[in-house]
């Protein structure tokens, strides 16, 4: 057995972007990408690396280096996807979301794609990839969305939960075999609207049918699944869908698309 097909999986991390801010009192005026710890910590909890992935310079390295180096990418959560992104206008100007970060996920999301890599999207991820297809979003739950159900409340915030029912015969089922309904964290305001060309749903909210998770569908064999919630801050609460089995499939299909 080689070096290499020894060695643990390299999982790419997208960014958060802290945009250039000249009244920032520290790198005033410059970009930051930056991850959220329990990420790392959750991807690496399955025996796997965790690297950031930078934005590429303008010269030298390329997405594609960035690719070739790395057997998986997760999108993170975040900022707002960016109306213009899939089409329309920004109802409010605090919902303009980050629109330079969309496009660098979204060409991420295709090059991964392209080299039979994985990926996995939380949160913003499962938006960005619904748009990456050709979906479109809600850009606000609360005001475009018949519901009761608060998806985002700031002062629990990751306490925030509700239940999700699993649609039978998915991929994402198959992860808990005899489990229908189950209880998830839920921090966003926007969701999927329009689904993306040959993406599949896979969950939904029990109370407002909200799509809670998605899967490509392509027949190519392609790995690109997505979630809504946050599976690396679940912790060990009994009531709560254990996260687990979505890293497992994940990295399970990082292991064996390395090159």
């Amino acid at each position: 057995m080689s070096v290499r097909s020894r060695r643990k999986p390299r999982i790419g991390l997208s960014a958060n972007f802290f945009h250039a801010d000249h009244s920032r009192p520290v790198f005033k005026g410059k970009t930051l990408l930056y991850l959220d710890e329990a990420m790392s910590h959750w991807i690496a909890s399955g025996g796997a690396l965790t690297y950031l992935v930078p934005t590429p310079p303008t010269t030298g390295t390329t997405t594609h280096d960035l690719v070739h180096d790395l057997d998986g990418l997760v999108l993170q959560g975040g900022a707002d996807v960016c109306p213009r992104t899939y089409g329309e206008e920004p109802l409010r100007v605090e919902w303009e979301g980050d629109e330079r970060r969309d496009r660098y996920e979204i060409e991420l999301i295709h090059r991964f794609r392209e080299a039979g890599k994985p990926v996995l999207g939380v949160c913003r991820g499962a938006q960005i990839i619904n748009v990456a297809f050709g979906g479109t979003l809600y850009q606000d739950i609360a005001t475009q969305v018949e519901t009761d159900l608060a998806h985002r409340d700031w002062e629990p915030y990751d306490q925030n939960r509700h239940a999700i029912e699993l649609v039978e015969g998915t991929q994402l089922a198959e992860l808990y075999p005899g489990v229908r309904t189950a209880i998830i964290n839920s921090v966003h305001h926007q969701s999927v609207k329009d689904i993306g060309d040959e993406l599949v749903v896979e969950a939904r909210s029990t109370d407002d049918g909200v799509i809670e998770a998605l899967r490509l569908d392509d027949g190519d064999d392609a790995y690109v699944a997505a979630v809504q919630w946050h599976p690396e801050w679940m912790g060990a609460r009994d009531e709560a869908l254990p996260s687990a089995p979505i890293l497992e499939d994940f990295l399970e299909r990082a292991r064996g698309r390395r090159s």
